[in-house]
């Protein structure tokens, strides 16, 4: 049976994808924008929802998955925004309050894009039927996403896993791109990191590029400081540099050279996995956010 019909926005750095969706299968209405200014953006995506709900219907929810960081606490003054973000020119702004306007009257949910990419993934996915699990999409910027005990993590903020440090190789002397703090996750293997360290975008890399020796290095990391810290059940990689098909096996390998046996782990091939939901994972977790909501309210 058909869900509620969602309007829903996953929202990236480099594009944003509109959409109404009522599920898997069910993507009503469709739509790339790429993100320049705020002010262009917003009203290419403001014009797209009242124009499909013209000829769709009203939509019953509204739902946006957002890079970040983002004000995800309903009540502040700045709910909706994102905040102090590295993408250029998008630091305090509001997103979700154009779009409330032009979707009125109807449940809202404002996350994080990967949030949303990975409740998608434990709603129809990769980790469907786990109650605890991780996602990570590695692309223009690397995200991070929890769910303990069948519930996103949330806290002050929201999980900034992309963030996180990570041992340098010794063979790397690459400073990093993160304009916050240089070398940390994301400023060492987003897919900019790539092309400024090899001079070339990540998808123009062979697969047996010495890149990707050191790409699994820091994913590797990143998967074993989740693994010591909430023991999940599945660890999802998606992203655009997930797109290389030898390194999801580089990357388990090199989990399970890193745990040394200390942790008990299932086989690396069931616990570290790509999205199941693809490049979808991201719009179809906003559909079951909003729906989510939507039940809540009744």
């Amino acid at each position: 049976m058909s869900g509620k019909m969602v309007a829903i926005l996953e929202s990236g750095g480099t594009k944003m994808v509109a959409a109404l969706s009522r599920g898997p299968g069910e993507i009503i209405a469709h739509k790339k924008i790429p993100t320049t200014t705020p002010e262009e953006t917003i009203h290419r995506l403001v014009e797209f929802f009242e124009r499909e709900q013209s000829a769709h219907g009203k939509a019953e929810a509204l739902a946006i998955g957002t890079f970040g960081p983002a004000d995800l606490e309903v009540g502040s003054a700045t709910y909706g925004f994102i905040t102090s973000t590295p993408k250029i020119g998008w630091s305090q702004t509001d997103l979700l309050g154009p779009l409330r306007k032009a979707i009125a009257d109807v449940p809202v949910v404002f996350e994080t894009d990967v949030n949303a990419a990975l409740f998608g993934e434990v709603s129809w996915g990769a980790a469907k039927g786990f109650r605890h699990a991780a996602y990570f999409t590695v692309g223009t910027g690397i995200g991070g996403s929890l769910i303990v005990d069948d519930s996103l993590v949330h806290g002050s903020g929201h999980p900034e896993m992309g963030h996180m440090r990570v041992t340098k190789h010794l063979d790397d002397d690459f400073s990093g791109v993160c304009s916050f703090h240089g070398d940390c996750l994301e400023g060492l293997a987003c897919g900019p990191a790539i092309e400024k360290r090899w001079g070339r975008k990540a998808e123009e890399l062979p697969a047996d590029h010495p890149a990707w020796e050191l790409q699994a290095y820091y994913l590797a990391q990143a998967c074993v400081n989740v693994l010591t810290i909430a023991p999940v059940e599945k660890i999802i990689l998606g992203g655009g540099v997930m797109h290389q098909e030898q390194l999801l096996a580089m990357v388990r390998q090199k989990v399970s050279q890193l745990v040394n046996g200390y942790l008990r782990l299932p086989n690396t091939e069931d616990l570290i996995v790509l999205p199941a939901l693809g490049d979808h994972a991201g719009l179809l977790g906003c559909v079951a956010l909003g729906q989510e909501k939507t039940s809540m309210e009744l």
